[in-house]
């Protein structure tokens, strides 16, 4: 994957107001499904000229947000010690790290935590038990393994942050290289032992 043509067609979307009109929905997904093959945000915007305000801002959002993932994925994947799941389909695992299965989930600071970024810097296991019980409560919602990457910005535009690719390169590249499974945190949700951990990429 290219990454730097990537990066540059994720900012051209910082230009654009970034609103979620409604949850996510299985008939707007499959209208939007057209965003998997679409590698500009200029054909993006040609796409979606004829769509309602919601619409558009919906296959933006859906846009930008996967070919971000696409990218931090193709980022892990050069590594030796990571091999990614070829099965497309897999909602638990995206790659092993050592061996180690994981499902991966970038995600911005979340607003809903409500505590300061200092205290979850200080306090990680408190902020992945909340990501475990808050997010992805449709089909990806599973207790297994999960690796989180958590991105703040300190003027509050974390979701910004999905288009620095580079920056992420580089805190993704210093954590694959420094990994070791005694770093995991454990839990253990009723259903066997689960490994998971925050990878942090932060514009303070």
């Amino acid at each position: 994957m290219d990454l730097p043509r990537v990066e540059r067609e994720l900012k051209k979307r910082l230009d654009y107001p970034y609103r979620w009109g409604r949850r996510q929905s299985n008939s707007w997904d499959y209208d939007t499904n057209f965003i998997y093959k679409t590698y500009s945000f200029e054909a993006l915007l040609r796409k979606t000229e004829n769509f309602s305000k919601e619409l558009r801002d919906y296959a933006l959002n859906r846009w930008y947000n996967f070919w971000s993932a696409m990218a931090v994925e193709d980022i892990f994947a050069s590594h030796e010690n990571v091999i990614s799941n070829k099965n497309s389909y897999d909602k638990l695992v995206d790659f092993t790290i050592d061996n180690i299965p994981f499902d991966h989930k970038t995600s911005i600071y979340p607003k809903g935590f409500n505590k300061p970024f200092e205290y979850a810097k200080n306090n990680p296991k408190e902020l992945i038990q909340w990501l475990y019980d808050n997010q992805s409560q449709q089909g990806r919602k599973h207790l297994k393994n999960r690796l989180f990457v958590v991105l703040y910005d300190k003027n509050n535009q974390h979701w910004k942050m999905k288009a620095e690719i580079l920056k992420l390169k580089k805190n993704i590249d210093i954590y694959v290289d420094n990994f070791s499974k005694e770093n995991l945190f454990i839990f253990d949700f009723g259903e066997g032992v689960v490994q998971s951990d925050i990878l942090w990429v932060t514009k303070e």
